[in-house]
C-alpha cells in the first residue's frame, strides 16, 4: 500500500510515476496479451478482459493523477515532462475504456 506523506520530494514523486506506469502497462499487458490470446491458447475461456481492463484502466488513470499533483507539489524539475507522458497514457487509457465499454455492451 502507498502512504501519502505530508511532503512531497523528487524521490517520493518519481516513484508514483514508477507505479502509475507499471499499473498502466499490467493493464494493457492483461488486456492485449493474456486474456485475447495467452488463456485460450491453454483452454481458459476468454470475456472477461474488459471489465478487468476497465478496473485496472481506472487503477491506472488515479495512479497517473496522482503523479502528476505530486511531481507539481513537489516542484520537481521534471514536471512538465511528467505531465505530458502522464497525460498521454491517460488519453490512451480512455480510448481503451471506450473500446472495452463498446465490448461489454456489445
Amino acid at each position: 500500500m502507498v502512504s501519502v506523506q505530508l511532503t512531497d520530494t523528487p524521490k517520493t514523486s518519481e516513484r508514483i510515476f514508477s507505479v502509475a506506469m507499471v499499473v498502466s502497462g499490467i493493464r494493457c499487458t492483461l488486456t492485449y496479451v493474456i486474456f485475447p490470446w495467452v488463456l485460450p491458447a491453454i483452454g481458459i475461456a476468454g470475456g472477461f478482459g474488459a471489465g478487468v481492463g476497465l478496473s485496472l484502466g481506472a487503477i491506472a488513470i488515479a495512479f497517473n493523477i496522482w503523479s502528476i499533483w505530486r511531481f507539481w507539489r513537489a516542484d520537481h524539475r521534471y514536471k512538465w515532462a511528467v505531465t505530458i507522458i502522464n497525460g498521454g497514457v491517460m488519453v490512451l487509457l480512455l480510448i481503451m475504456a471506450t473500446i472495452d465499454i463498446n465490448n461489454l455492451v456489445s
